[in-house]
């Protein structure tokens, strides 16, 4: 039997059973290598044209002269620092607005109607808005990712804060600890993993708000060069850009993983 095949056959498909770290990233670049896999049979084979979806060397070529003759590097550069702008703004306001409305019912009451109504708005919808009070710069950007990240993080915030284990807010009591000093000694210590697992999920949505942003009224971005890509049909540096995305965001999120293990240790990440 082949070694692929033998590996497949001993995986351990019990329900909720956790993977050993090395299968999980052998399984996990198994799915890559299966779908570029796919993707060269489609376009070598003549099955989709190049002018409809490129094919995996093309893509290549393509994203090498982005980089080196219309300086792509620039605009991945840019639309990193709007997503991290927009994003550390919407933390910096969020954090402890959610901490508040968890802690304090009252403030819950009076807030989480119209955190819910506006979490789902969508924040493409506020772009032509935005052009008219911020006009076509930073600002405009910046809003789009505030909005889209913002409402979403002060009600994933409260939840999590409001879910806080009973029995170690009736423990504290029991130690003396008064209302006034039980938030930063109980509620945020021990909300702080899902906290964090809020704040990586949350960046992963703020990438898609950035693109959106980019798509109008831009002079530089990923998304900008998308939009310059599709008047000239160029998909392979559509493709490319779509990669870059996806990799900064996988790098990215990995990273958040790590710094989550490494701060709270004790938590299930």
């Amino acid at each position: 039997m082949p070694k692929a095949a033998i590996f497949f056959v001993k995986l351990d498909m019990t329900p909720l059973k956790p993977v050993a770290p090395g299968t999980r990233v052998l399984l996990g670049i198994s799915f890559f290598v299966l779908f570029v896999a796919l993707w060269s049979a489609v376009t070598f084979s003549g099955f989709v044209q190049k002018t409809f979806l490129a094919d995996p060397l093309t893509m290549l070529k393509g994203g090498w002269t982005l980089m080196t003759e219309y300086g792509f590097a620039k605009d991945i550069g840019m639309t990193v620092w709007r997503v991290l702008g927009g994003f550390l703004i919407a933390t910096a306001l969020a954090l402890p607005l959610g901490v508040m409305m968890g802690a304090y019912k009252p403030i819950e009451a009076f807030f989480e109607p119209f955190v819910s109504f506006a979490r789902y708005l969508p924040a493409s919808a506020f772009i032509p808005l935005l052009i008219l009070w911020a006009g076509i710069g930073e600002a405009q950007k910046l809003a789009v990712i505030f909005i889209g990240s913002f409402f979403q993080l002060v009600l994933m915030i409260a939840v999590t804060v409001g879910n806080t284990r009973r029995d170690l807010v009736e423990a504290a009591y029991t130690l003396g600890v008064k209302d006034r000093s039980l938030i930063g000694r109980v509620l945020i210590p021990g909300a702080a993993p899902e906290i964090a697992e809020t704040l990586r999920m949350v960046l992963g949505w703020a990438w898609t708000y950035v693109i959106v942003a980019e798509l109008i009224g831009a002079s530089s971005g990923i998304g900008h060069m998308i939009t310059d890509s599709q008047a000239l049909l160029a998909t392979d540096q559509i493709i490319f850009g779509i990669i870059v995305i996806g990799l900064i965001g996988l790098l990215s999120d990995l990273f958040f993983k790590w710094v989550n293990r490494k701060l709270f240790p004790w938590a299930k990440l």
